[in-house]
């Protein structure tokens, strides 16, 4: 039924009566980085650790079997144990994709449904479209910058349905929210 419904949304004769938008998630290539530095340095400073108890080099660098193991030694393993469960943690969320989903807007349906992939579970959120007022566009420059689309809902707080992370450009950003209240026929407010 969906592969009609998005058969639909491309036909130019029938009226759109579906829009999707999908929101990347935690697969990002600066997170495949991070995770990388931080399972390295993990490594790294619980062989430093390690050598310096053990009084053998188990790192091919330096020399960390001279180190006292209280406190230097002691130490860099908290250091190495904190970073691993830091990477622990990161690699989790890149492998279930944490943040990543789909907006769904059926007007045949009369729903808006939002689906994002949480920490353990789906998260799935359903509002009919007859209680959104207007897309509104959130732009804040300097050195906590903020631009996101969201809706305005009755009775409940504003609820973003653009994806987090790097800031689109301000055009892109703009297209995408007036599309948005085209389809669904409420206003746009900016800034």
């Amino acid at each position: 039924m969906s592969a009609n419904l998005q058969e639909n949304f491309k036909s130019e004769d029938s009226p759109k009566i579906l829009f999707e938008q999908t929101v990347k998630g935690s697969r990002k290539v600066s997170n495949y980085l991070i995770g990388a530095m931080l399972s390295i340095g993990g490594i790294g400073f619980l062989l430093a650790s390690g050598s310096s108890y053990l009084g053998t080099d188990l790192l091919p660098l330096g020399r960390p079997s001279t180190l006292i193991f209280v406190p230097q030694g002691l130490v860099m393993g908290l250091y190495g144990i904190a970073a691993s469960l830091l990477a622990i943690y990161l690699w989790r969320l890149i492998s279930v994709d944490f943040g990543s989903g789909v907006n769904v807007f059926d007007k045949e349906a009369g729903l808006l449904v939002i689906k994002r992939q949480g920490f353990l579970k789906e998260i799935l959120v359903e509002i009919p479209l007859k209680d959104i007022n207007a897309v509104k566009l959130d732009v804040r420059e300097g050195f906590n910058s903020k631009r996101r689309i969201s809706l305005r809902i009755k009775g409940r707080k504003d609820l973003p349905v653009s994806q987090i992370g790097a800031p689109q450009p301000l055009l892109e950003l703009e297209q995408e929210a007036a599309q948005l209240a085209r389809f669904l026929g409420v206003g746009l407010e900016g800034f």
